[in-house]
C-alpha cells in the first residue's frame, strides 16, 4: 500500500483547539487504527511471531440461550453480538495455538471505545488476568483450562461507559506486543445494570425490573380527567437495530464518551435530542392539525418505526406530540437499561413565565381575551420518569426523576427538561437541578381569572387552586391497570404540608405573583357550575349549567357559554358555539339550564383528539360581579376490533384480522391502517380510499410470530376526519 501524501494526512486530522491535546471523543461509531504489532525497538531477523502464543479463535457465548445473555437479562435483544450489563461477570473462551503456560506466557485483554481511546477517560481498558474478581471493578480470571483453550470470567466496572466496545487480545513477546486483528464479531455492548447494587440505576424489586426495563409494550393514558382513555404503545427496545439507533442518539447529541456511564447526563442530553428543536433531533412536533409530508402523531403505534427511520435518514421524523416523544424516550431509556416509565399528568399547566399561576384575562363581557391570555392548560401531558441515584444532590433525592422530551420551554438554551427529582418537586425543593421549577408549575399552578376595569385597575374574579395537576397516573407493574401516583408529586390538596411545599418553592425563587395589588372580592353568595353530557363522536349532547343562590336576594344573571374546539394542549382552534341568556335566580334556590350542542355545529372543525373546551361566565347584574368556570371534555371515539385465526405458535403462520365500522354520517377518505406487535409482526400499513358511512372494513394480515409468550397486537386508523382510533389484542404465542 502506498504511503498517503501529506495532504491526505492533514485532511484526516480533526481540528484541534487550544484547550485539549486530543479532539473530543464523542462518537461511539468512530474507531481508531490499532496496531497488530507494537515493536519495542528493532526486531531481530530471526523473529517469527508464530513461535509465540497466538490466538486462534475467541468464543463470546453470545447466543440468546447461552450463559451470558441469560444471566444478564439481554436474551431478548434481536442482535447477534454479545450484550452484557455492567458490574456483573460474563464469560468468553480463547483458543490458542498451544496450551497456555502462565509461568512464561503473558496476555491481556483490551476494550476500546471511540476514536481516541485513553485509559484515564475509561475509553481504553486494559485487563490483566488475576486470581480474584473484585465486585464492580474491571478484572478477569481463568475459570477453566482445557487443551489449548482457556475460559475467562470478566467483570466490568459498575460505573463504566455504556456503549459498544471493541475487543483485542494482546500477547507479550520479548520484541513487542502482538494483537488480534480487528474483528467486529467480538464487539461487546455494555449496558446499565438495574440488577447490580453498585450501579447508579439499581432497582431492588424484580417485578419492577421486569416492567420498567424488560417490558417492551406499555400504555399511554390520554383523554381528560373526566374521560380517561388509554392506548397501548409498542416500545420495541429489543427489536433489530434499535440498540444501535439508541447509541446513535448519543453520538448525535455529541455526548462525550467519558460521560456515558452517567445516567443523569444521558437523560439530560436525550431529553434534548428526542425533539428536533435546535439540534435536528428525532421527532418534529406539530400541534396544528396539519401533517402534510408526514405521519399524524395519532397514527404511530410504537417507537420502532420512528427510531429506525431517524437512524437511517438522520433527519427529524414527522410528526409527534407529547405521548410520541415520551414513548420514544421510554424506548431509549429501557433499551440502555435505565428503568423508565411513561406518566400522564391531567390538567397540566404550561405556564410560560413560571410564576405558578395561569392567567386567564376576561374582557368586559366576561369572555376570555385571547390576545392577553398566553398560558394554557393541557388536557393531559405525558413525560417520563427514569430511576437513578442523584449523587449530585443531597441525600434523599434519588429514585424517580422526571424527564421530558416534548419541546415546551428552553433550559440552559435548549429545548429539554430534567432530570428533576420527583421527591424534590413534592417538597418544593426546586433549587435542585434540573428544571424542577418548570415541572413544579406543571402540577401545582393556580388558575387566576382577572379583568381590567376601564380605569386600569385589575380585578381578580376567581382563583382556582385545585384545577391543575388533578391526577397523575402510570401503568401498573405487571398489569394494564392505571395506577395513581399523584401523591409522589404533591401532598394532599389543601393540607398543611402542601401549603408548606408551595412556600418552600416560592422561597427558592419560583415566582408567585402576589394578588395583593389586585382587588379580589368574589361573589360569595351565588355558586355556578356546569356539567357536560358524555357523548359519542357524531351525536348531539347537552351542557347543563346550575346556579345556587345562597342569599335572600333575588338576582338576575347574564350568562354566556362559549364552546371551543381545542388542541389537547388547551390552545383554541375556533369557537363553534356562542350562547347567551339571562336567568332569574330566586332566593335560596338552585336552578339548572340546558344548552344543546348538535353534531352539525362541531363536526366540520373537529381536531384529532375530539376535544372541546367550554367557558361559562355569568355576570350578576345587581352587583356587577362575575362567576367563571371552564371544563375540557372529549368525545368517545370508536375503536378497531382485532381478531386472530389459526393456532398461535412460534414460527407457524397465523392470520390477524382488523375490523372497523365508520360511525360518522359521512364517507371517510384516504384512510391509513397500521398494525404492529413486537415479536409477532413488523409494522404493516394499508391504505383504503374510502369507507362509506356505517360500512365495515376488514383487513387480514398473515404473519409468523417469532417469540413465544404473552404478546400484544396494536392497531391504529387514521384519516383527516377521524384520528386516534385504536385497537389492541393480547395473545398467547405457544412454544413450537
Amino acid at each position: 500500500m502506498s504511503e498517503p501524501t501529506s495532504t491526505d494526512k492533514e485532511k484526516k486530522k480533526p481540528p484541534l483547539n487550544g484547550r485539549r491535546a486530543l479532539p473530543s471523543n464523542n462518537s461511539n461509531a468512530e474507531e481508531n487504527e490499532v496496531p497488530e504489532m507494537d515493536a519495542f525497538g528493532l526486531i531481530p531477523r530471526g523473529f517469527n511471531p508464530k513461535d509465540y502464543l497466538r490466538v486462534v479463535d475467541i468464543h463470546m457465548f453470545k447466543e440468546p440461550y447461552e450463559i451470558n445473555k441469560q444471566q444478564h437479562h439481554t436474551d431478548k435483544y434481536y442482535n447477534p453480538k454479545l450484550i452484557v450489563r455492567r458490574g456483573q461477570p460474563f464469560q468468553i473462551q480463547i483458543d490458542f495455538n498451544r496450551p497456555y503456560k502462565p509461568e512464561t506466557d503473558q496476555f491481556w485483554l483490551e476494550y476500546l471505545i471511540g476514536r481516541y481511546p485513553q485509559p484515564n477517560k475509561g475509553t481504553y481498558i486494559p485487563i490483566l488476568v488475576g486470581d480474584v474478581l473484585k465486585p464492580g471493578e474491571w478484572g478477569a480470571k481463568i475459570i477453566h483450562k482445557e487443551n489449548n483453550s482457556i475460559r475467562l470470567s470478566i467483570m466490568s466496572s459498575a460505573t463504566c461507559i455504556v456503549g459498544k466496545f471493541r475487543l483485542y487480545v494482546a500477547i507479550w513477546t520479548p520484541f513487542g506486543i502482538i494483537r488480534t486483528h480487528r474483528n467486529s464479531a467480538t464487539d461487546t455492548y455494555i449496558l446499565f445494570n438495574p440488577w447490580c447494587q453498585q450501579d447508579a440505576v439499581y432497582l431492588d424489586d424484580e417485578k419492577e425490573r421486569e416492567e420498567y426495563v424488560l417490558n417492551d409494550v406499555g400504555i399511554v393514558f390520554h383523554g381528560d380527567i373526566d374521560e380517561i382513555k388509554l392506548r397501548s404503545w409498542s416500545y420495541g427496545q429489543f427489536e433489530e437495530n434499535i440498540l444501535d439507533a439508541c447509541l446513535f442518539l448519543m453520538d448525535k447529541a455529541e455526548l462525550e464518551l467519558s460521560g456515558r456511564g452517567n445516567p443523569i447526563k444521558i437523560c439530560r442530553v436525550a431529553s434534548a435530542v428526542i425533539n428536533s428543536r435546535d439540534d435536528n433531533g428525532v421527532i418534529a412536533g406539530s400541534w396544528d392539525n396539519t401533517y402534510t409530508y408526514g405521519v399524524a402523531p395519532s397514527a404511530w403505534t410504537g417507537s420502532v418505526d420512528i427510531l429506525l427511520e431517524y437512524y437511517s435518514s438522520k433527519q427529524p421524523v414527522r410528526y409527534g406530540q407529547c405521548w410520541v416523544f415520551a414513548g420514544v424516550f421510554n424506548t431509549f431509556l429501557r433499551c440502555l437499561g435505565i428503568p423508565a416509565r411513561l406518566i400522564t399528568n391531567y390538567s397540566s399547566a404550561h405556564d410560560n413565565n413560571a410564576n405558578l399561576q395561569l392567567d386567564f384575562f376576561l374582557d368586559d363581557e366576561g369572555q376570555v381575551d385571547a390576545k392577553l391570555t398566553k398560558d394554557s392548560i393541557w388536557n393531559y401531558h405525558c413525560w417520563n420518569e427514569a430511576w437513578m441515584t442523584r449523587p449530585d444532590l443531597p441525600v434523599g433525592f434519588g429514585g424517580w426523576q422526571a424527564v421530558d422530551g416534548t419541546p415546551q420551554e428552553t433550559s440552559d438554551g435548549m429545548y429539554r427538561c430534567g432530570p428533576a427529582s420527583v421527591q424534590a418537586i413534592k417538597h418544593g425543593h426546586v433549587c435542585f437541578q434540573f428544571d424542577a421549577p418548570f415541572v413544579f408549575a406543571e402540577v401545582n399552578s393556580d388558575v387566576v381569572y382577572s379583568r381590567r376595569e376601564k380605569n386600569g385597575a385589575q380585578i381578580i374574579e376567581k382563583i382556582d387552586t385545585t384545577h391543575i395537576g388533578k391526577l397523575i397516573v402510570t401503568k401498573g407493574v405487571g398489569t394494564d391497570e392505571m395506577v395513581e401516583i399523584t401523591e409522589e408529586y404533591k401532598f394532599q390538596e389543601g393540607s398543611e404540608e402542601e401549603r408548606l411545599a408551595l412556600e418552600t418553592a416560592v422561597m427558592y425563587g419560583v415566582k408567585k405573583q402576589s394578588t395583593q395589588d389586585a382587588m379580589y372580592q368574589p361573589q360569595k353568595d351565588v355558586e355556578m357550575d356546569f356539567q357536560v353530557q358524555k357523548a359519542v363522536l357524531g351525536s348531539d349532547f347537552k351542557v347543563t349549567i346550575t346556579f345556587r343562590n345562597k342569599s335572600r336576594n333575588s338576582y338576575t344573571a347574564t350568562t354566556y357559554l362559549s364552546g371551543n374546539i381545542v388542541f389537547y394542549t388547551g390552545v383554541t382552534k375556533n369557537e363553534f358555539k356562542k350562547h347567551s341568556f339571562t336567568v332569574k335566580l330566586e332566593p335560596l334556590m338552585s336552578s339548572a339550564f340546558d344548552v344543546i350542542i348538535t353534531s352539525s355545529e362541531y363536526l366540520s372543525d373537529l381536531l384529532d383528539q375530539a376535544s372541546f373546551h367550554f367557558f361559562v361566565t355569568a355576570r350578576i347584574n345587581e352587583t356587577g360581579k362575575i362567576l367563571a368556570a371552564q371544563k375540557a371534555t372529549v368525545l368517545e371515539i370508536p375503536s378497531l376490533r382485532i381478531k386472530t385465526q389459526g393456532e398461535m405458535v412460534a414460527d407457524k403462520e397465523m392470520s390477524v384480522i382488523v375490523e372497523f365500522t365508520n360511525p360518522l354520517k359521512k364517507t371517510l377518505e384516504d384512510v391509513t391502517l397500521r398494525l404492529e406487535g413486537p415479536g409477532v409482526l413488523k409494522t404493516m400499513k394499508k391504505e383504503f380510499r374510502q369507507i362509506p358511512s356505517n360500512s365495515t372494513l376488514i383487513w387480514e394480515v398473515k404473519c409468523i410470530p417469532k417469540r413465544p409468550g404473552l404478546r400484544k397486537l396494536i392497531a391504529s386508523l387514521n384519516c383527516d376526519a377521524l384520528r386516534h382510533v385504536y385497537g389492541e389484542l393480547s395473545i398467547q404465542i405457544q412454544k413450537p
